[in-house]
């Protein structure tokens, strides 16, 4: 898919971001080279809007002007200072502060001059919408204030020296109607920064929750790939050396060594292929079923062929687990298997499934043999992988050395049995 330009004159509702931004530029976390507020060198230049508030400036003023034949003619002053006031906009996203202040005098000097009432005021009601929701709230009613104050200097103290000549004063009531229409506006641009700031606030936390999933799925693929290469590659080289010892004078037993290999490094390549296909097709379900608890003893027989001799005891009655509970008590058996061919010198071991009646899976993995300092300790990759599957499920891990010798693995999983699907009644004919 090709990359959508975005022309500096495309201010149109199709950009990403919140609807008001038409209106109020690009604003915060939306991907441009701007300030924390809004503005800077990245905004853009809103023109088509610009362009619409002035057409309607001009075009209802001059409908406007028909209905006041008392006050002065619209003219080219009069045009000139609406259309300079509409242009003003145009930089509404990169200095709002300046353009509210300037639409502000710029309506004010149009009042003064004893133009008609019209649409003027639109562009200090954009201007300041544009000014609080880029976070510059203090400038936008300051600039409103002092309109309102200029407004009402204009229109009752100075009204004998300014145009249009003998125009009296204008009513006490009119002016509560323009401080309504004033609040409002404020009102409405304050309800915009709030909305505004709330969808940046939602964005960031989508954001911060996408980071959070990818980087949750490259630790479930990474103790994927630690668990299938550590396993199948300790019996490999288990049999290797088997293999290298015998091979002059047994060659029976090398070959039977070498066979064991073969059949190991084949599943950890079909296992591997299976969580790379996935990273290749995100979204797409795996070809081939995790590996779960019902093959421990197909784990137990590779692990004997490694020279470790496996008994598998279950206890209590077996039950349908969740795919993310049978996938990590699988895993963390197997990983508990391995750390005993690798750094354990017992040749046996045991391993107890406990079902509990508080659906509660426990897991217990014993050995008989001395421990080395990797494997007490539990500092290596394996022990921690099975510790952040334990903790994924809400579970617990617990690793050391036994009193009475050898080495112990044990993990309490929870786990919510799956029910089967309750068919709906049949109706009858």
């Amino acid at each position: 898919m090709g990359e959508r330009r975005v022309h500096d004159d495309d201010d149109g509702p199709d950009r990403e971001g919140p609807p008001w931004r038409w209106w109020t530029g690009p604003g915060r976390g939306d991907g441009t080279d701007e300030g924390p507020t809004g503005t800077g060198a990245g905004a853009r230049w809103p023109w088509r809007s610009t362009l619409l508030v002035t057409a309607v400036a001009l075009i209802g003023t001059n409908f406007a002007a028909q209905a006041q034949p008392d006050r002065e003619p619209l003219g080219v002053a009069g045009r000139l200072l609406l259309v300079g006031c509409g242009l003003l906009l145009a930089a509404r996203w990169r200095h709002p502060v300046a353009v509210v202040f300037g639409t502000a005098l710029g309506a004010l000097v149009y009042l003064a001059a004893g133009f008609p009432y019209g649409p003027v005021f639109l562009t200090l009601a954009v201007a300041c919408f544009s000014a609080v929701v880029a976070g510059h709230r203090r400038a936008a009613w300051t600039a409103v204030g002092l309109w309102w104050a200029g407004h009402l200097l204009v229109s009752h103290a100075a009204t004998r020296w300014l145009p249009p000549t003998g125009d009296a004063a204008a009513p006490w009531g009119s002016e509560v109607i323009i401080g309504a229409w004033l609040v409002a506006i404020l009102a409405v641009s304050e309800l915009g920064r709030v909305r505004r700031e709330q969808w940046h606030r939602e964005r960031a936390e989508r954001r911060a929750a996408a980071h959070r999933r990818a980087d949750e799925e490259r630790l479930r693929i990474a103790r994927e790939l630690h668990d299938v290469l550590a396993h199948s590659i300790s019996v490999i080289n288990v049999q290797a050396g088997v293999g290298l010892a015998l091979l002059d004078s047994d060659p029976e037993q090398a070959r039977t060594a070498l066979t064991t290999i073969k059949g190991a490094s084949k599943e950890a390549l079909g296992e591997v292929r299976q969580v790379l296909d996935a990273l290749r097709t995100p979204g797409t379900a795996p070809l081939a079923p995790a590996p779960g608890i019902d093959r421990l003893p197909e784990l137990a027989e590779q692990a004997a062929r490694a020279g470790l001799a496996v008994e598998v005891t279950t206890e209590g009655t077996p039950r349908p687990l969740p795919p993310g509970t049978d996938l990590a008590a699988f895993r963390i058996v197997q990983e508990a298997l391995t750390n005993v061919v690798r750094h354990s010198g017992s040749r046996r071991a045991r391993v107890l499934v406990r079902y509990g009646d508080d659906r509660h899976l426990l897991l217990r993995v014993d050995d008989d043999g001395p421990a080395t300092a990797a494997e007490a300790g539990g500092s290596g990759n394996g022990l921690a992988g099975m510790r952040e599957r334990a903790a994924a499920l809400g579970g617990t891990i617990e690793a050391g050395a036994r009193p009475d010798g050898g080495f112990r693995v044990g993990a309490d999983l929870p786990f919510v049995t799956r029910q089967p699907p309750v068919e709906p009644p049949r109706e009858g004919p």
